[in-house]
């Protein structure tokens, strides 16, 4: 019997249980292919990252001792996909049974499954062994209840796990130490260096480009820094723990307009390729709690943001799946401004915020959500073409993950299934988490005029407009009693400004 496995490209855990032993008749085959960079328009530092880290992973493999095939994306003999690749393989190599890890992606999980179709040949799925609980967890666990809460899930896996609890009791008494991690920060306490790796992957850019696969945004080939091994991934989440995790908790909501880094781990890239578990993560965190007295608002913060957020939008996404990228509950259509893809607006929180992608394939948070995020909502752009956005500019960027964060948790095109709210601000949200408006040609205490803060009239003509939808949400209320005090002449002042914003966004 002759065995094939494929890894994909977010698959790299070299810790599987398929790599326990190596059985000569057994071979493993990665391929760089052209459909996979293809569904969206991809960000440069994603495409390389991916090839970068797979080219590497490979190599890893094959030092190990194990039989590697691995198609380079100019490779002639690729037939750039992986139905046609793997079809190839099988008959050349007499191929009687093909294994594959599962997909994350219900787009790929579809496409895999047409290989069942090649006759003579035995094929299974494979779990990855990488999330702490099966794809369909949160939707068993939430079988019962009517509305799904992120924070039910969430004390759920604390108690799972045994992670931050004292027998049955979280430790400190809290869950959740949010209101704790709300703080401004201009310029203390002091950030510390970048501790990502340095790579030249001038030759693979080439190969790309060579390859007429489209991207846009800076490849930062000659120095790119992002980790493409197990190892490098390892360095950075212990200088982050040792460095950072300190302040994380703190400063974890705020933006600065000379420091885009401030105290985040930038591990979710290898968190999502697999480089790293999130089981090791989440314990090298709660460790370094008890072992050097970090404070538990920080550990707290980052640990819920894996063990909670992450496992949890995962299972939003296949419980909803298919059909979820469908969902447009405000009937919003506009199209994306020709800034998203130049940052080249006058609103210095946008221009800062996609401009900071562009360049680094990374936004913070609150970027993603209360700024790009916001405006998107606020100017009725269609949830889809956000999404399609989000996938492809952000490094860590995968559907499963991608998907609800931003039709759900950003747009609010669910209508309430993942968050309780649409997340929405005028400008004073931006002005309190950040520096960003006070170069802004804009300002931001102004709510009506030429000078005044776009986000201003976009944020109550939005509530105005969808009082139909929202009015009777119980998180909206104070909102709505000060949109109830507005005189009718001011806010016909702002709604006419706000629908001058939204028909010609690129004059803003």
């Amino acid at each position: 019997m002759t065995k094939l496995r494929l890894i994909l490209g977010d698959q790299l855990n070299i810790n599987h249980s398929w790599f326990k032993e190596n059985n000569s008749k057994t071979t493993y085959v990665l391929m760089e292919v052209k459909e996979e960079t293809s569904y969206v328009l991809h960000h440069a530092q994603k495409i390389i990252a991916t090839f970068a880290a797979m080219r590497f992973f490979a190599e890893q493999l094959q030092q190990k001792g194990f039989e590697v095939i691995y198609f380079k994306i100019n490779d002639k003999e690729n037939d750039q996909g992986f139905y046609q690749n793997i079809n190839k393989i099988i008959k050349e190599r007499n191929i009687t049974e093909l294994q594959y890890l599962e997909p994350d992606e219900y787009r790929l999980s579809t496409e895999l499954k047409k290989l069942e179709s090649i006759e003579n040949i035995k094929v299974e799925s494979v779990d990855t062994e990488h999330f702490l609980v099966p794809k369909l967890y949160a939707k068993d666990f939430f079988s019962e209840k009517k509305h799904w809460r992120m924070e039910e899930f969430y004390r759920n896996m604390r108690k799972k796990f045994s992670i931050l609890m004292d027998e049955d009791k979280p430790i400190g008494g809290k869950w959740n130490f949010d209101s704790d991690n709300r703080k401004r920060w201009n310029g203390t306490p002091n950030t510390t260096e970048d501790f990502r790796p340095s790579h030249n992957h001038e030759k693979l850019f080439l190969e790309i480009n060579n390859e007429n696969i489209e991207h846009f945004g800076e490849g930062q080939e000659t120095n790119f820094r992002w980790p493409i091994s197990r190892e490098e991934s390892i360095k950075l989440l212990d200088n982050f723990v040792a460095k950072d995790l300190f302040n994380f908790g703190g400063f974890q909501d705020a933006l600065h307009d000379e420091n885009w880094r401030l105290f985040h781990s930038f591990l979710s890239f290898s968190l999502n390729s697999k480089m790293l578990s999130p089981l090791e993560v989440i314990k090298k965190a709660e460790e370094a709690y008890y072992e050097k007295d970090l404070p538990l608002s920080s550990v707290e913060g980052f640990i819920r943001q894996i063990l909670g957020w992450r496992e949890y939008i995962r299972g939003v996404y296949w419980a909803n799946m298919p059909g979820y990228d469908q969902h447009n509950f405000f009937k919003h259509n506009a199209k994306l401004p020709d800034w998203y893809w130049t940052g080249k607006t006058d609103m210095r929180c946008l221009s800062l915020s996609i401009s900071q992608s562009l360049t680094n394939a990374y936004a913070h948070h609150i970027q993603r959500l209360m700024i790009i995020g916001n405006f998107s909502l606020l100017a009725g752009i269609d949830p889809k073409e956000v999404h399609k956005w989000y996938l492809g500019i952000y490094i860590d960027a995968y559907e499963w993950v991608e998907m609800p964060n931003t039709l759900g948790m950003s747009q609010f095109a669910d209508g309430g299934l993942l968050a309780t709210k649409p997340y929405v601000s005028s400008g004073s949200y931006i002005n309190k988490m950040s520096n960003y408006c006070g170069d802004c040609k804009y300002n931001v205490k102004e709510r009506l005029g030429e000078k005044a803060c776009p986000f201003n009239s976009l944020y109550w003509n939005f509530l105005d407009d969808k009082r139909t939808q929202l009015s009777g949400n119980f998180r909206m209320k104070m909102m709505y009693s000060v949109l109830n005090k507005f005189s009718n002449e001011e806010l016909v002042a702002m709604k006419l400004r706000a629908s001058k914003i939204i028909e010609s966004p690129e004059n803003y």
